[in-house]
């Protein structure tokens, strides 16, 4: 799949999940991301998903709606666990107002962020630790595919600003164990559908 046709097939699977095209500038980030990412994932296995069609249907058409789906006004977002950079790295192709951090304990994977960063030339810096031992509050905290994901939650709400989102990317069935752990802080104000699944959805929490 060349280039090109790497933007083209990336703007069919939008139209058909009922979303906006790319620009051409955001689908050449795109590009870049998935070339790098295919060339790292033989050999630090940053994801299970090895091919570009699973990549791109899995991993960043349903980044990409997320990053569309977040309110505005957020200023700063932390991807907690961000591993191979989903959703933050297409959070900041996508929204570059936002200024993203990437959380991320594994050195190898750490370090395919900063290059990522560096290579696709956006705005967005790089925890190479533990997410919980950050100091900081954020606008925004997104979580997907977190280990122990209810535990995640309960760590994450602290780093979430007064008046600020939780965005968990999760499914049905999963949701209710979540809200109990982000406790009554957080009203749910929006539970979108993802595309590409009939169980995911995104969950916005507002912090009151």
């Amino acid at each position: 799949m060349s280039t090109t046709s790497t933007g083209l097939r990336l703007n069919t699977l939008l139209a058909e999940a009922g979303l906006e095209p790319l620009d051409g500038e955001t689908a050449s980030r795109f590009e870049a991301y998935l070339s790098l990412y295919i060339r790292w994932n033989t050999r630090i296995n940053l994801s299970s998903i090895r091919n570009e069609e699973g990549i791109l249907s899995l991993h960043f058409i349903e980044s990409i709606a997320v990053a569309r789906a977040l309110p505005g006004g957020v200023a700063t977002l932390l991807d907690f666990g961000s591993g191979a950079g989903m959703p933050g790295i297409p959070i900041a192709i996508c929204r570059p107002e936002i200024a993203v951090t990437l959380a991320e304990s594994q050195g190898k994977k750490a370090a395919f962020l900063q290059e990522a960063i560096r290579a696709l030339g956006i705005s967005a810096k790089v925890h190479a630790g533990r997410a919980e031992a950050l100091d900081a509050v954020f606008g925004c905290v997104v979580l997907r595919a977190v280990d122990k994901m209810p535990k995640a939650v309960a760590a994450a709400v602290r780093l979430v600003a007064p008046g600020g989102w939780l965005a968990l990317m999760t499914t049905g069935a999963e949701l209710e164990k979540l809200k109990a752990a982000a406790g009554p802080e957080f009203s749910w104000p929006q539970l979108l559908p993802l595309p590409g699944s009939s169980d995911r959805l995104l969950a916005l929490a507002a912090r009151g």
